[in-house]
């Protein structure tokens, strides 16, 4: 009994909800709620229910297979659905671009296309913290979320740093193109070298996934392809210390 009662203050850390009931009370409660999974095949009335109120409250809901609500359960009696609560409220892309403009400022943003690792968002956001980037957007699928482990491996920077996030990563950064903010992705082969881009301008980072780096569409819809110059025998750098690499270099030239 003790156990089961730790496994639960656990999941409760982690911002874990599992169960039918635990979840359609999250629901109802209007807790903020990062992502819900179901399970795959499952279709009897009360995940259907739980399947279409998440959608109405415009939670991200994705089927997953039993072997991936295992995984992630922590009191293993999950009933084929897991909810992750977001540990804050994401904000809209307008809403960042205001801020930046009544700062006086080019806005400076991060898009993190299609991240899925909580830890490197995490430190992802951090770094946009420190740099004084006006905000994080990400895409609602294939990416981690606002979620506890994101929280805690931004130190604290997810209370400071809005996060807007988006049904489509290219159609967004059509959108601000047209807003004027000028798009560099980072790529190992591209055409433009770090210290050549003039990031002083409004302007978009764009990161690509821990292992494929940016999709191709994201790719088509940047203005500069970004290469890091690599002096030694690996040709790749982690997502999160590639954005740091570009955050920081765009600090370099704004001081100036």
């Amino acid at each position: 009994m003790e156990e089961r009662r730790k496994q639960d203050l656990t999941a409760e850390a982690d911002g874990i909800i599992e169960g039918r009931n635990a979840v359609i009370e999250a629901l109802r409660a209007g807790e903020a709620i990062d992502k819900i999974y179901l399970q795959k095949g499952e279709t009897d009335k009360t995940l259907g229910h739980i399947a279409s109120k998440a959608r109405a409250a415009g939670v991200v809901v994705v089927e997953a297979d039993r072997r991936k609500l295992d995984a992630m359960s922590r009191t293993h009696a999950h009933q084929g659905v897991i909810a992750l609560a977001a540990v804050r409220e994401y904000v809209s892309v307008e809403s960042i671009l205001d801020a930046a403009r009544e700062k006086g400022e080019n806005p400076l943003l991060v898009v993190c296309d299609e991240i899925s690792d909580p830890h490197n968002l995490g430190a992802i956001i951090r770094t946009a913290e420190c740099a004084g980037a006006h905000g994080v957007i990400i895409p609602k699928r294939r990416s981690a979320g606002l979620t506890a482990v994101v929280a805690k491996t931004s130190a604290g920077a997810v209370a400071h740093v809005p996060v807007a996030r988006v049904p489509n990563i290219p159609a967004l950064l059509k959108d601000l193109k047209k807003q004027g903010v000028w798009v560099f992705g980072t790529a190992a082969d591209g055409t433009t070298a770090l210290y050549d881009a003039d990031l002083k301008g409004p302007a978009a980072i764009v990161i690509g996934s821990e292992g494929d780096g940016m999709t191709r569409l994201a790719a088509e819809n940047c203005d500069f392809l970004v290469s890091i110059p690599m002096r030694g025998k690996l040709n790749s750098l982690n997502a999160s210390a590639a954005a740091a690499i570009l955050l920081y270099e765009a600090v370099r030239q704004r001081l100036g």
